[in-house]
C-alpha cells in the first residue's frame, strides 16, 4: 500500500491498465451488480437539491423507481446508501442512448443544468473507496465485465489512476494527484 496524506492505496492503481470501452460493455456496470452507486451523505443532500434540474433527463421508468423508493435507499446487504434500481437491474438515473448507458444526472451537468456531475463513485470506478475514521483505503475493483476496459488499456498502456486522473483531482484535489502520479512515475521505473 502507498499512503498520501489520509489515504492509502493498492499498487494495483499504479500497476493495473484500464480505458473504459463503452462501444463493447455498453455501459454494462450501470445495469449489472447487487445495488444501486454508493452514494456519500453529501451526494444524499446533492440529488435532493439537485432533482428538478435531473428529472427531465430521466426515464419515466427511473422517475417512477425514485418517485417510490426516495432519491437514494439504504442497501439491504451493508446498509450503505446507494441509487436506487429499477426493476433490481439498471440504476434509476440511467438513461439509453443509441443502446448504451448513459447517466442522467450527468447529462444534466453537461446541459449547465446542475452542478452536481453524478457520484463521486461512479466517477472513479473501477476504484472502490473503504473509508476509516482516519484514512481511506483505495481499492482496484476488478469486474469480468470490464475485460474490454483492461484489454484497451493494457493496448493504449494507461493505467487505472491515469485513466481516473479527472476523478481522482475531484475526490483528493491536483496536489495529491501531483503526488501520486510522482510516486507512480518511481513506482512504474521500478517494476
Amino acid at each position: 500500500m502507498i499512503a498520501i496524506q489520509n489515504t492509502l492505496i493498492s499498487e494495483d492503481i499504479l500497476e493495473k491498465e484500464f480505458v473504459c470501452d463503452l462501444s463493447k460493455c455498453k455501459g454494462a456496470c450501470c445495469v449489472e451488480g447487487d445495488s444501486g452507486a454508493p452514494l456519500l451523505d453529501s451526494e444524499i443532500e446533492l440529488l435532493s437539491s439537485n432533482y428538478d434540474a435531473i428529472e427531465p433527463y430521466l426515464r419515466e421508468e427511473g422517475k417512477l423507481s425514485i418517485a417510490q423508493s426516495g432519491k437514494a435507499v439504504k442497501d439491504e446487504l451493508d446498509g450503505e446508501w446507494v441509487t436506487p434500481l429499477v426493476n433490481n437491474a439498471e440504476c434509476a438515473y440511467v438513461i439509453f442512448e443509441n443502446g448504451t448507458t448513459k447517466c442522467g444526472i450527468e447529462k444534466a451537468w453537461e446541459d449547465g443544468k446542475t452542478e452536481f456531475r453524478k457520484p463521486i463513485s461512479c466517477h472513479l470506478y473501477p476504484i472502490r473507496i473503504s473509508y476509516y475514521p482516519s484514512y481511506d483505503a483505495i481499492n482496484y475493483h476488478k469486474w469480468g465485465i470490464c475485460a474490454d476496459a483492461c484489454s484497451l488499456g493494457a493496448e493504449l498502456k494507461v493505467p487505472v489512476y491515469r485513466f481516473l486522473k479527472e476523478a481522482l483531482i475531484r475526490k483528493y484535489g491536483e496536489n495529491w494527484f501531483a503526488e501520486l502520479d510522482l510516486i507512480a512515475r518511481e513506482w512504474n521505473k521500478n517494476i
